[in-house]
């Protein structure tokens, strides 16, 4: 996933963090506060503040100890909430910890770790970004099954017959 920007709820004005899949498809909306929003877009825009911020501490202090970060996941949602976790090596050592996704994506992006996020969050809670492109998929799909003979992919499939 990536970090694709910063939007404002138009009711309430809140902000929310935008993650999209790799292939441009879904995206994910995460709500989050003002203070994370300011974190992050400041890193998307390649503000340097003044004095490090909390992420950027924390992204220092790992790196003065030779901690690097994995990955970050989203693994749950529940309740409306989403749930996350912050992967971390030292040498041969690793370690999960408990993190607001947030805070994850806001450590993820100061040290360019990926950003990953269960296909069941994805599943329930993702947006379709091209819906042409869903579409067109459906079609194509809808069509090479119009076009098989059962029979056909039966031969085709068995082991006597050459097929994998």
């Amino acid at each position: 996933m990536k970090v694709t920007g910063i939007a404002l709820e138009a009711a309430s004005r809140s902000p929310i963090v935008l993650l999209r899949d790799g292939a441009e498809r879904r995206a994910l909306p995460i709500w989050i506060s003002q203070d994370q929003a300011r974190a992050i877009l400041a890193l998307l825009e390649g503000q340097q503040p003044v004095r490090p911020l909390t992420h950027d501490l924390m992204a220092t202090s790992l790196e003065a100890w030779e901690v690097g970060l994995d990955r970050v996941l989203i693994h749950t949602l529940k309740d409306g909430t989403f749930f996350a976790c912050i992967k971390l090596r030292q040498g041969d050592r690793e370690q999960e910890l408990d993190a607001r996704p947030s805070d994850a994506i806001a450590l993820a992006l100061r040290m360019e770790a990926p950003i990953w996020v269960a296909e069941e969050v994805m599943a329930e809670a993702s947006i379709p970004v091209d819906m042409a492109a869903d579409e067109a998929e459906r079609r194509a799909f809808r069509e090479f099954l119009s076009d098989i003979n059962p029979a056909d992919l039966i031969q085709r499939h068995r082991p006597d017959a050459g097929g994998n």
